[in-house]
């Protein structure tokens, strides 16, 4: 059985004094015996709760907590609060009702700016009320910072949950320590997905950056893992509002949501999983001098002691078997279906030189009849080291970078096709001979021939 206790601090101090005056409510005192009873009594020493050393009762007071009990039980031993608790009695009944006039008019401003304006117009005494009470006259009456924030809010907040693992995943990016790499600060960046229903980290990964190619290379790690979520709710910054994502989402059937601008508890799971890694791992990283290092740390974090922890959101179940309990296999998805999702295809017109420009660097292909031509570049984001190509009229054509140097020694290879037997004669043009014939009456040289 749990253990059974005061349920408040009166009610101890109930308890207290009961256990001072209990033998004697118990004893059965004849006329005269109660006074001596309880001149005996005040000459002990007792500890009330809470207290660092113990104090004596006088008989006066003894004696009024033995009519209180014998007339009200327990209840009559309970101190009772005071009626003006919380009202600054110090001030008079003006200035106490100017400074909640102030409060519901300049909700923003705090108490020592309050204070400290009213003693500068002359309407306050410098040393006639101290900033903590007029706290408690604030929060007496319900004009403290979080009441003010709550009642003017105009949307209204209720705990929500994915009915499923797999049904939503989180994304965002926390901004960690400086790690000094080389002898230079260099940004840390956690990135992040977590699944809503079980609280499960799918992927979590420290880099330097914070662009949505970040975000992609995290979703495609954690897709591979454990397939595609119904949706995707992300913050609602740049990372993650570029056309990129949104089209591989579509294409692979991942409903894309953003969160309220400016509404952070929106996403109070994900702010909370961020303050856990926190507490737990961020703040005793070091120093630590590279994203290896930081990201083994974090990963032992996750699978040590996160995914095996007893979390208040899932009624004491631990995120590792809240997922695995529930989470479907994966249907209808493989590596192919990964690929198309996330290949760019953009037009582009290949220069004279046989090279095009791809993600800022140029490439060079070895099919010289496209030069000039319109194509089309190709690109995919599952893995950023491989290298693009270019299709045209259903064929496919590797390319690689450009090497001047290299160009220099090769051998280019000229062609005449007039010089060629099988090349076709080039077709007759002259406009000024045309002209010309024209001019003197000749019948030109291709007129079909008339029937005489």
């Amino acid at each position: 059985m749990k253990e059974l206790s005061p349920n408040t601090p009166a009610e101890a101090v109930a308890v207290f004094r009961h256990g001072i005056i209990g033998s004697l409510t118990q004893a059965q005192l004849e006329q005269g015996q109660l006074r001596p009873a309880l001149t005996q009594l005040s000459r002990q020493r007792f500890r009330p709760p809470g207290a660092q050393s113990t104090r004596q009762y006088s008989v006066a007071t003894l004696e009024r907590w033995y009519y209180a009990w014998q007339r009200r039980g327990l209840e009559g031993l309970t101190p009772r609060a005071r009626s003006d608790k919380g009202r600054a009695q110090a001030l008079p009944a003006q200035v106490r009702q100017l400074l909640l006039e102030i409060r519901r008019e300049h909700p923003h401003a705090s108490v020592p700016v309050i204070l400290r304006t009213l003693t500068a117009d002359g309407r306050m005494d410098k040393a006639q009320v101290s900033a903590t009470t007029v706290r408690r006259l604030f929060t007496e009456a319900g004009l403290d910072k979080v009441g003010l924030r709550e009642a003017t809010s105009s949307k209204t907040r209720l705990r929500w949950q994915a009915e499923r693992p797999m049904a939503l995943w989180h994304g965002d990016v926390c901004h960690g320590p400086t790690l000094q790499v080389q002898g230079k600060g260099r940004p840390l960046r956690i990135h992040a997905l977590l699944d809503d229903a079980s609280r499960y980290v799918v992927s979590l990964e420290a880099l330097h950056t914070e662009r949505e190619v970040d975000m992609l290379g995290l979703l495609v790690r954690a897709l591979r893992r454990y397939g595609k979520p119904d949706a995707l709710y992300l913050d609602n910054g740049s990372t993650y509002r570029g056309e990129t994502l949104a089209t591989a989402c579509s294409r692979l059937g991942v409903s894309l949501l953003h969160a309220r601008p400016y509404d952070p508890e929106a996403r109070g799971k994900m702010e909370r999983f961020w303050r856990t890694l926190r507490e737990g791992c961020l703040d005793f990283l070091g120093s630590l001098s590279s994203l290896h290092e930081v990201n083994v740390r974090l990963w032992a974090f996750l699978d040590a002691h996160y995914h095996r922890a007893p979390h208040a959101g899932l009624l004491g179940s631990y995120p590792q078997r809240a997922f695995d309990s529930l989470r479907p296999a994966p249907i209808d998805f493989d590596e192919a279906q990964l690929r198309k999702a996330l290949t760019v295809r953009s037009r582009r017109r290949v220069r004279r030189d046989t090279s095009v420009r791809i993600a800022g660097k140029d490439w060079e292909l070895e099919a010289g009849h496209l030069a000039g031509r319109i194509v089309t570049l190709c690109h995919c984001l599952v893995d950023l080291s491989e290298k693009p190509w270019v299709e045209h009229e259903g064929r496919r054509y590797e390319v690689h970078p450009v090497d001047p140097v290299r160009n220099s020694r090769r051998k280019r290879p000229w062609k005449w096709p007039h010089l060629e037997e099988s090349a076709p004669l080039p077709a007759a043009f002259d406009p000024p001979k045309a002209l010309l014939d024209k001019a003197l009456g000749k019948l030109p040289e291709h007129a079909p021939e008339v029937e005489r």
